[in-house]
């Protein structure tokens, strides 16, 4: 721990104990970008194609129930899985788009680089 009240400590910072970085470490490159977005596309679909069939499963099966506290907990139920599924496939979609552009970031920047040259 670090001494706060003498700087000249020699105990090393809590910071600096965890910032050590793995030694399989490398920089991105293009193909690994667009294997990532695939498999995250891949997920998206998925994610997306739950979304529906658990959209179109709550619509078949209505809640029949007089009790009022019965439909509020169901459609809460409800609603929160399908925020839930559709989260997650956002996300996965956004993950995918995002890894696509930077597969085209470091294509254009490879590019730019043997043009230089």
């Amino acid at each position: 721990m670090t001494d706060l009240t003498n700087p000249s400590s020699t105990s090393q910072s809590l910071s600096s104990a965890g910032d050590k970085t793995p030694a399989s470490a490398s920089p991105p490159t293009v193909l690994r970008c667009v294997t990532g977005s695939l498999m995250a596309g891949g997920f998206a679909a998925a994610l997306y194609a739950l979304t529906l069939s658990v959209a179109q499963t709550f619509a078949n099966k209505p809640i029949h129930s007089d009790n009022t506290t019965v439909i509020n907990i169901a459609a809460a139920v409800r609603t929160l899985v399908m925020g839930i599924v559709a989260l997650g496939g956002g996300v996965f979609a956004f993950a995918s788009v995002g890894l696509m552009l930077l597969a085209l970031q470091l294509l254009i920047q490879k590019l730019v680089k043997k043009t230089t040259a």
